[in-house]
Parts: structure tokens; sequence; C-alpha cells
């Protein structure tokens, strides 16, 4: 059998065994997400509050109203058909992302192009976080997706770097984190554009919905029950953690603390990634940062750990790893995808009592805070992608590379 064909027969394997698990495990959850964006915003174009709108169980619109305004489109359409949008929204943004992240990393190894980004497929679709985003039909990896158009127009020193941050920021509050990135690190450019995009975002849909962007920043932002219990075990950030010590009176001062050492890696690692030239693993890092000190990160926010995923696994080939630290990296990565692809964190719904029902509830922040503080920030290639990098970065990533060859002696 040939290797092509070897190839493709295992490609088609796990394809059928990823579709069959799907379809028979417990798990999908009904277009939930996106039927209340669909109820929700038909509501409001024919006149109603986008914020009074509720489903039967209680749950409401609660993105800023520039998402609503990005959703409008939706009504013109019935509901199946905007299913099929959501789905169609959604591999776009995937193949996108996959193209930028994996892509490169196929090629430098040498590897079939097409083998790796349909392998990558498969193991993204396996991921508990992406199986909840595709079956609720909501907008995280579109999410994901602009904000890393931000890292394609870093890496090409484009002027317009910021936009699709901003963009994020504006449709939910969450990719904010992103401009404090670019803030950390000295992007100011990028920033001032991110923000600029936000606020003019906001602006001129307040100028056509008032009353909707008044109640969203004076009522529905502050009101965390509109999005479900803080103690539940979907929420898997730090407050999150917090919380399920003590769902009735949750510490908020031991939250703050906890955030403010968070941020205080974060900002660190982040700096330390773009001195070494590695855009990329600076904006992984902020992908993880954004689960943890996020008030309210369910398991289907967690996508934002994906280009953390691939940033290990690329910095462990060729495989097998030949020194001791890459294989204790292939090892935590490894483990760290079969706990997302589990669901673990599940079997604590009704329960998290006692030290294991604290380890397994919270078992996708254990792997944030791992992913925190193992993610590679060493020297990434001053060209990716072929493009080469603006030139201040090219100049600071040679001179890093040349310190750390010199000889001992002259250091």
């Amino acid at each position: 059998m040939s290797a092509n064909r070897r190839r493709a027969v295992t490609v088609a394997g796990l394809a059928v065994v990823l579709t069959v698990a799907i379809a028979v495990l417990p798990g999908h959850r009904g277009w939930f997400d996106v039927g209340v964006y669909h109820g929700a915003v038909g509501h409001w174009a024919r006149g109603g509050d986008l914020y009074q709108w509720t489903t039967g169980n209680g749950y409401g619109f609660t993105y800023p109203p520039f998402a609503a305004v990005s959703m409008l489109p939706m009504t013109a359409l019935a509901w199946y058909p905007t299913i099929v949008a959501n789905l169609l929204l959604t591999a776009l943004a995937v193949a996108f992302l996959l193209h930028l992240l994996v892509d490169p990393v196929a090629r430098r190894h040498g590897w079939s192009r097409w083998y790796a980004l349909a392998l990558s497929c498969c193991l993204l679709a396996g991921l508990n976080p992406v199986r909840d985003t595709v079956s609720f039909g909501q907008v995280n990896l579109v999410l994901v997706a602009l904000v890393y158009l931000d890292l394609w127009l870093l890496e090409r020193g484009s002027r317009l770097a910021g936009v699709g941050t901003g963009l994020a920021a504006a449709v939910k509050l969450t990719p904010a984190v992103f401009i404090g990135y670019l803030l950390v690190t000295g992007r100011w450019r990028a920033a001032v554009t991110a923000v600029g995009t936000a606020v003019a975002a906001t602006a001129v849909t307040a100028a056509f919905a008032p009353d909707a962007t008044r109640t969203f920043f004076t009522e529905a932002l502050w009101d965390t029950d509109r999005v479900g219990r803080l103690a539940y075990v979907s929420n898997q950030s730090v407050l999150g953690v917090v919380a399920r010590l003590d769902p009735m009176h949750p510490d908020r001062r031991l939250w703050v603390a906890l955030v403010a050492v968070v941020l205080v890696v974060w900002a660190t690692r982040v700096r330390r990634a773009v001195r070494n030239g590695n855009e990329r693993a600076g904006f992984a890092v902020t992908g993880v940062v954004a689960c943890l000190v996020s008030p309210v990160t369910w398991v289907h926010h967690l996508v934002w750990l994906v280009p953390g995923l691939v940033a290990i696994a690329a910095s462990t080939l060729p495989w097998p790893p030949a020194d001791p630290t890459s294989r204790r990296r292939a090892r935590a990565g490894v483990a760290a995808y079969v706990v997302l692809c589990s669901g673990l964190v599940w079997v604590f719904a009704n329960g998290s009592a006692g030290p294991l029902g604290f380890l397994g509830a919270n078992a996708y922040v254990w792997v944030s805070v791992g992913m925190l503080v193992l993610l590679p920030v060493g020297h990434g290639s001053p060209v990716t992608a072929n493009r080469v990098m603006p030139q201040r970065h090219l100049d600071s990533a040679v001179a890093s590379r040349s310190f750390e060859n010199s000889p001992p002696r002259l250091r």
C-alpha cells in the first residue's frame, strides 16, 4: 500500500470513529446558543427589547449590541438555514486557523500538507470544547479566527493589525485581553487600532440602538445570573474554582489575588516570547489567560486553548523528541489533549465534594494552568509562513539567537 493510500485510510478511519462517537455519545447541545441568537435578534428586529427576550428556561442574549447587529442577517433565515449558516462560518474559521497554525509546521518538516491538515481537523473535532462550540452553535471559533487574523497581519507588518481583535472584542468582551497583549508587548499601533475599532463599532451601534447599548452597559453586563451559576461545573475559570469552594459566598478577594498572579506570569511569558521572536507563543499564552481570568469560561470557550496545543505539538518535532525537556512537554501535551477530549468535568456535574471531586470538576482549569506555565516561549523562527517578519522584530530575534549561540566566555 502506498504512503498516500495509508494516509487516506488513516484519515478516513479517524473520521468514521469520530463521527460515530459524536453521534452516539451524549453531549449534543441541540444548537441551543444559536437558537438564543436567532430568537433574541429576531425579537429585536421586530421592535422588541434585545435584553428582555428569554428562552423558556430563562436564558437571554448576553453579548454587546454590536454582536446583535452582526447577527441581523440571520433574521432573514428560517431555523435550519440559520444552523447551516452557523456551521459554514465555523468551518471557514477552522480552515483559516488550521492553515495559519498547522500548514507552516507541515511545510517546515516536509509533510504532505493535505494529510497534516486533514489529521489536524480530525484531532480538533475530538476536543470537548470544539464539539460543544459546534453543537451549541456558538461563535467562539469565529472570534478566535478574527483575533488570529491579527497574528497573520502582525507577522506581515501590516498597518491593519488590530482590526480583528477590535471587532472580536466588540462582539464579545473576552477577546479584549488580546488588546492587553498588544500593550504589554509594545505593539502600540496595533493596540490603538484594536481599541479604535472596538470603540467605533460600539459607538456606531449606540447611534442606531441607544436603548440596547444603555441596557447592556448599565444592566446586562453586570448581571452574572444572565449567563448561569458561577459554581456550575461548566465554568472552567479561576472564579469557577473559587465559586465551587463556596457556592453560596465565593471569595472575591481570593479570586482577585489569583487573577493577579496569573496576569504577572502571563505578562512575563509573553514579553519573553516576543523578545525571542515567537509571536505565536505570545498569542497562544494569551488565549490561555483569557480562559483563566474571565469570570465565566464555559467549556466551549476553551477553544482558545487550541493554538496552545498546536504550539506544544510543534515544539516536540521531529518525532520522537530527542531531549528530555521535549519528551516531558510531549507527554504533558498528550495528557492535556486527552483530558480536553474526555469530557471529564461533566462526571462531576451533579456534585464535586471531596479532593477527587475538586480535582475532577476543575480538570480543564488545571490544563489551562499547566499550559500557562509550560507553553514554550523560546526562540521562534524569524521567518514565518515564508514571509519576513518586520525588521525590528527580525533584528531582535537575530540578536537573541546570537547571544544564545555565543561561547560562554563571550557572554
